[in-house]
């Protein structure tokens, strides 16, 4: 099974110069050793009005990371979390609990992707 990695800046400028050498996608993916749905996702969400720039596209990607990474709640919440998980407590009403008792605001279905590998069970 394949992890996922992003894309390098590196990367991104090899993008340009294959796009330039006028490569398809498939031919770009092969070359990078990425899936055609990376190039073709990567144009879609970094083409401008002026082509596709690879300084430009890394930067809006170093943003996007950043804006993921303050969504992500705090240590000693999550260990709030995950102590009532590995006590069998659901998604749901955690996510109710810690609200009223607590005012800390964690979507239930936020704590069902981290259900699984912190207590090592399926999602009930």
């Amino acid at each position: 099974m394949r992890t996922y990695t992003q894309l390098t800046r590196e990367q991104r400028y090899q993008i340009k110069a294959l796009l330039k050498a006028q490569h398809t996608q498939t031919e770009m993916a092969e070359i990078l050793g990425v899936h055609k749905s990376t190039i073709s996702r990567e144009l879609r969400r970094n083409r401008g009005l002026r082509g596709y720039r690879p300084k430009q596209a890394d930067n809006l990607a170093t943003q996007r990371r950043q804006r993921l990474n303050r969504a992500c709640i705090p240590t000693h919440h999550w260990d709030r979390v995950a102590t009532l998980l590995c006590e069998h407590w659901s998604p749901e009403p955690i996510s109710g609990w810690l609200a009223q008792e607590e005012g800390i605001v964690i979507s239930h279905r936020w704590l069902t992707v981290a259900h699984a590998p912190v207590t090592g069970r399926p999602i009930p």
